[in-house]
Order: structure tokens, then C-alpha cells, then sequence
């Protein structure tokens, strides 16, 4: 008999109750004798099942079976909660049992220096394992200019406040963009200009005026699977960019975080266009690994390095030095690149599926963004409809939206678009969400016109 049936197997009785969480399963020898397979084959089954997060391992006591590991398929997909809402990484495929090994190998490893102060840029040994992951992302650079940050937004909050070698003062944004950035800018009281991005990308001519008349110190710009559209630029748009920035002497600050599900490896980040410190590259390991990891980098030029520095051991003096111990350790050893893999094949398969449901489902007063292999994606409420009306309606049918009035700024304020990602959402329920979108939009739009003619 193969691992696998034994795993369906084990799970089918599960789901029909007849093993209970918490329930003890039978030892290896009890369990080959069940189903007359080798100890290698059970070995694996179990170790197959505790990587699914559905039985765990008690030394010198067994296996058992996790609360709430298989969910029973009796429920009906139309009255499950569908939650569009949050966007951190799947669930079902965040490696917590290989971080947990990471972290124990780094505590070995390290012993007492994972528990004093530490470098401020972060772990020497992490900074030169985070350059060769870099290679692969064509972001070639030196450990020095890279900085180990709480998640990329603490080094874009950073950034807003600090003086720029270009002697500019303002800032130039994509809009709508992503909620965290827009608080730090309000926060900072920035003075801020919005380039539109469409499903057609951005106004070159108004981005050139805007770098011209407008003394912006840097453009914020999220160059792959934008948040909340999910464009991603061509490598032409990103070379424009560029050019525009050099020709101006405007700062770039290119946050990539999920540049790791990019399955094209031609597709450039606008660093290696000018990797000499007019592109400040950022990234982070939350969105595609463990949000409650809170470790990115940002590689700064040579010329910001010490006020970088300062500005860092101010916030927090150094990141969570175990962390950083264990996330090299993940690097090193092969276990990202991996996992990687996994979440390219899972996020665009959810996201060819989204977009099949939109073109099948949305009628044509939704227009909507994003692409097959994107982890966010808008739908554009026709002008009557408020974003925050279809959200609390469809809370009542268990689909969970976001309102993105507060990713614009008052210039660009749109009240009529919400954004989705998938990343949370079974494979099952994205189709059956899309059509109580649609059905929610459709019921609130014949409202409105039957109380306008009463």
C-alpha cells in the first residue's frame, strides 16, 4: 500500500468522526500490521500528515490528531465564511514546523548571541546569506548596504522622515496604494503627489511633470503585484521609470515585497536598472512566509547608510536577533527556495481563478484589476454605490471585502472600490464569492433605483 492511501485513509476517518481530536493513532509497527505496508511507508504517512499540520508527534508517547486538522466537507461552500479580506500568506502552507526545527537549529548554533544586542544592520552572517538570495531576484548588491528591518514598513516609515541626499523635500506615491504607507505619510505630514495606476499602468507624461515642477525627494513604488491593483510594470515601464528618475534626480524607493512569487525570472526589478543607490530596494518575508516573522531588508545607498543606521537603533535599536538566526538558517539550507516554489504554483493558480470568475460573473457595471498570478485585485462600484455599503451588505452573506477609500489620498479620493486578495480564500469559495459580489452590487443598485422613482 503507498503513504498516500494511508493518509487518505486516516484523513476520511477523520472527517467521519471516527478518530477525534486529540485521539491517539497507532504506533508504526500497529499501523504497518493495519495496512501490511513497510515501516518506511508509515514512517512517511505520519511525517507527511504532521507536515499538513493534521496529527503532531508526543516523544515517547505517539501520534495525534490536531483540533480542527480536516475540516468536514458537509458544510455547504455557500454558507462558509469567504474572506477576501485578509492578506497574509495561506494557512495551509505556512511552514511553521520548518521554522520551528530553524529556530531550534539557530538557538544550537548561536547559543547567547541570539539573546544580547546585537549589529544594528542585522546579523553580519544573515546580511551575506540575504545577498546570494538577492542573486536570484536580480538584485545584486553587498551585505553592507543591506539592512535587516521589522518587515519592509518599518524601513518605508524610515524613509518618509529622513533627509535625502537630493535635498528635495516631497514625495510622490502610486495611486491608491497600500494602507501602512498612506498612515506613515499622515503620520509624517508629508507632502505627497498621486500618479494614478490603471489597468493600463501610469501617465509617463504626467510622471515627468510631477519629477519636473514638484521637488519630490523619492517616488514609492510597488514594481510587482501591486497592492491594492495587482499590476505588475513591464521591464520597459520599469527602465522609464528610471530613466525619469536619473534625468531628474528623484530617489526610488522600490518595495517588492512579494517580487518572490514572480514566476518569470526575466522580469527585473528597477534596482538592477541602477543599482548605485538611486533605486533603495525593499522586501519582506511576511506576505509569503510568516507575517508574525517581522524581518525584510532594505538596501541602502552608500551616501544614507549612517542616518539610516541612527534612524534604525532609534526605532528599535536591532530586530529580533532569533529570528534573523533562524530565517538564515531557512535560506541557507534550500527550505525557502522551496516553499517558494509551493506558494508561486498556489497564488497563481488561486489567482487564474479569481480572474476566470470575474470575466464570468462580474456584469459589466464592475470593471476590476489584477492578473492571473496577482495576490490582489480591485473591483470599481459604479458612482452611486459606496464601497463601505456593499462591504456591510455582504457581511451578512459571510463575504469579507475591503473598503480601499483609505489607500487614496484627498486629491484622488474614490469612495467606490474594493479590494480582494486571495491568498486566505479556498480554491472552492473564490468562484462562489466573485457571484455574491456581483449579486450584492446588483441588489444594492435596484435599491437605490427604486427608492429614486417612489
Amino acid at each position: 500500500m503507498k503513504y498516500t492511501d494511508i493518509i487518505k485513509s486516516i484523513e476520511c476517518q477523520i472527517l467521519n468522526g471516527l478518530l477525534k481530536p486529540g485521539s491517539k493513532l497507532p504506533s508504526i509497527r500497529a499501523l504497518t500490521e493495519s495496512y501490511s505496508c513497510s515501516k518506511n511507508t508509515a514512517i512517511r504517512a505520519y511525517a507527511e500528515l504532521e507536515k499538513r499540520h493534521i496529527i503532531y508527534a508526543v516523544p515517547k508517547s505517539g501520534y495525534y490528531i490536531v483540533e480542527g486538522s480536516v475540516h468536514r466537507n458537509s458544510q455547504n461552500p455557500a454558507d462558509q465564511v469567504i474572506d477576501f479580506r485578509s492578506a497574509g500568506p495561506d494557512k495551509a502552507v505556512m511552514p511553521y514546523r520548518d521554522f520551528q526545527h530553524c529556530m531550534n537549529q539557530a538557538i544550537e548554533i548561536y547559543k547567547e548571541e541570539l539573546f544580547t544586542y546585537s549589529q544594528i544592520p542585522g546579523l553580519k552572517s544573515l546580511r551575506v546569506e540575504l545577498a546570494r538570495h538577492l542573486l536570484d531576484l536580480q538584485v545584486f548588491t553587498i551585505p553592507e548596504r543591506i539592512y535587516v528591518v521589522s518587515g519592509s514598513q518599518q524601513a518605508l516609515h524610515l524613509l518618509v522622515s529622513l533627509p535625502f541626499p537630493n535635498g528635495k523635500n516631497n514625495i510622490c506615491v502610486e495611486q491608491p496604494t497600500h494602507f501602512s504607507m498612506m498612515d506613515s505619510l499622515k503620520i509624517h505630514q508629508a507632502v505627497t503627489y498621486g500618479i494614478e495606476v490603471t489597468n493600463d499602468g501610469i501617465d509617463f507624461g504626467q510622471l515627468e511633470d510631477i519629477f519636473k515642477t514638484r521637488d519630490i525627494k523619492f517616488f514609492y513604488t510597488v514594481s510587482r503585484f501591486h497592492n491594492p491593483t495587482g499590476y505588475s510594470y513591464s521591464n520597459e515601464e520599469k527602465k522609464r521609470i528610471v530613466e525619469l528618475a536619473q534625468k531628474y534626480d528623484v530617489y526610488i524607493i522600490e518595495d517588492d515585497y512579494m517580487g518572490d512569487l514572480d514566476r518569470d525570472s526575466k522580469h527585473d526589478p528597477m534596482f538592477a536598472y541602477d543599482p548605485s543607490g538611486r533605486v533603495i530596494y525593499t522586501k519582506s518575508f511576511s506576505k509569503v512566509l510568516l507575517p508574525g516573522l517581522r524581518l525584510g531588508l532594505a538596501v541602502i545607498p552608500e551616501e544614507m547608510s549612517e542616518m539610516f543606521q541612527r534612524a534604525k537603533h532609534a526605532a528599535d535599536i536591532h530586530s529580533p536577533v532569533l529570528m534573523q538566526g533562524a530565517l538564515e538558517i531557512y535560506l541557507k539550507n534550500g527550505m525557502f527556495r522551496a516553499h517558494i516554489q509551493r506558494m508561486r504554483q498556489t497564488y497563481s493558480q488561486k489567482g487564474a481563478l479569481l480572474q476566470q470568475a470575474y470575466q464570468t460573473h462580474l456584469p459589466p457595471f464592475l470593471s476590476f484589476t489584477g492578473s492571473p498570478s496577482g495576490f490582489y485585485s480591485t473591483i470599481q462600484l459604479p458612482v452611486p454605490l459606496k464601497a463601505y455599503q456593499l462591504v456591510s451588505h455582504l457581511e451578512n452573506e459571510n463575504v469579507y471585502v475591503q473598503d480601499a477609500s483609505s489607500m487614496f489620498l484627498p486629491e484622488f479620493k474614490n469612495e467606490s472600490m474594493i479590494r480582494l486578495s486571495v491568498s486566505q480564500v479556498k480554491e472552492e469559495l473564490i468562484e462562489v464569492g466573485v457571484q455574491k459580489i456581483a449579486e450584492g452590487a446588483a441588489e444594492l443598485l435596484k435599491r437605490r433605483s427604486e427608492v429614486r422613482f417612489i
